[in-house]
């Protein structure tokens, strides 16, 4: 079966043909290949091209695609059964691992998706506060849970606006969205502001020199709880996070991603004295069949053994190596663009940058917005009939695993 034919299958029997919307390849003008299988940094469709992949699941993949560690493990877990509704000994371990990595964190509570662990962190901010108000940042992306779908300008910060259909306004009522970059100004019905502490949904956006400083000390000051969104940046900027790179300590950090070597999971993590505030020792409710999933946890400890320093200073190294490889690769083609990167993090802008000016970098959404669409289309077509596999959307993150020989030999081939 071809890619067509089974974009047209599934069209008929899932909303647009996909399970989440920009698979669908809507913003890149083409329609999606289908993936059989994958192995280390590549993909394989169903009519048997292979892609090398920048996608790797959308970050979740650090290890590269199928690796042995992982397999294995989650076989091994399998054929003790797949679901219990029961507690765990891989579980305790994982929230211990985390535990021990991430600033602030004493207690963790395992979830199934990062969307349900930026729920979670959020009713339980204002449970634990007992105050209504959310602070977000225009262009960070928590999840779809309803009060974190608020749309709003980033010129100035404002309540936000529902940003889908579906999201009545009093869902978002309590939700303001300010400009990222930009500390906004607290008062005493503020909760918590919750921040990706390097913005990865908006291309890469890192923070300004003082910024995430200037969010704590606004939070303590205002007494609302700070969230670092690490669903994206945790276990992958380093085993401490973006919190560790940064030499912050959030009330409440948010994981997923990394930490579920591909399988669905999430987790939520505070000091002690805010997670007791969680059912079924306080009064804010959070229950889940699938929380700690067996196969999930036991693919996250595979992961998580293989995360040494010497693994990320690997990581790192290969994605310094292949910004230059794609920087030299895109002035070949004639595309003007700008890759930015924030140690294992990178991410591409497409178009001249403002003024023509080669220091330019993105401080917020609207810069963000800048991009050229259009010319990102144009790459992503013609990037995929070379073998190479970008999102399809020009706002997402480039993400690679540490499999360098593989990158440079496959982009040493250019457009």
């Amino acid at each position: 079966m071809t890619n067509a034919d089974l974009f047209e299958a599934a069209q008929r029997v899932i909303p647009g043909g996909v399970n989440s919307p920009v698979r669908a390849f809507g913003s890149v003008g083409s329609a999606p290949y289908f993936v059989a299988r994958a192995e280390g940094p590549y993909v394989f469709d169903v009519e048997g091209r292979r892609y090398l992949d920048f996608v790797q699941s959308y970050g979740a993949i650090i290890l590269g695609h199928a690796h042995p560690a992982v397999t294995e493990a989650v076989a091994a877990a399998a054929a003790d059964g797949t679901s219990y509704g029961a507690p765990t000994q891989r579980e305790v371990r994982l929230a211990e691992l985390i535990a021990e990595a991430a600033p602030g964190v004493e207690q963790v509570r395992l979830v199934s998706s990062g969307t349900e662990a930026t729920m979670t962190a959020v009713r339980l901010a204002r449970g634990h506060t007992g105050r209504p108000r959310i602070v977000k940042f225009a262009g960070c992306y928590h999840g779809h849970a309803d009060a974190l779908l608020a749309a709003g300008g980033s010129g100035v910060a404002t309540l936000g606006l529902s940003g889908s259909d579906g999201v009545p306004p009093n869902a978002v009522a309590d939700t303001v969205v300010a400009p990222y970059n930009e500390v906004p100004e607290l008062d005493d019905q503020v909760a918590a502001v919750i921040v990706e502490p390097v913005a990865a949904n908006m291309g890469v956006v890192p923070p300004v020199p003082g910024f995430l400083q200037g969010l704590r000390a606004a939070c303590d000051e205002a007494g609302a709880l700070l969230i670092f969104d690490e669903v994206i940046t945790g276990f992958r900027l380093g085993r401490g996070g973006a919190a560790e790179r940064f030499g912050m300590t959030p009330d409440i950090a948010c994981f997923g991603k990394v930490i579920g070597g591909g399988l669905p999971i999430g987790a939520l993590g505070a000091r002690t004295e805010i997670m007791q505030t969680l059912a079924p020792t306080g009064p804010v409710y959070q229950a889940g069949t699938l929380s700690g999933n067996p196969l999930a946890t036991a693919a996250g400890l595979a992961v998580l053994e293989q995360l040494t320093p010497e693994f990320y200073i690997d990581l790192e190294a290969t994605v310094t190596a292949t910004a230059a490889q794609l920087d030299t690769m895109l002035a070949e083609a004639g595309y003007e663009a700008t890759m930015i990167q924030e140690g294992t993090l990178l991410g591409l802008y497409m178009g001249q940058p403002p003024g023509d000016d080669a220091t330019w970098r993105p401080k917020n959404y609207d810069d963000a917005r800048t991009t050229d669409e259009q010319a990102y289309a144009r790459l992503h077509a013609q990037a995929l009939a070379k073998g190479m596999a970008f999102a399809p959307g020009a706002y997402e993150a480039i993400f690679v695993s540490t499999t360098r020989k593989e990158y440079m030999e496959e982009l040493s081939l250019r457009l």
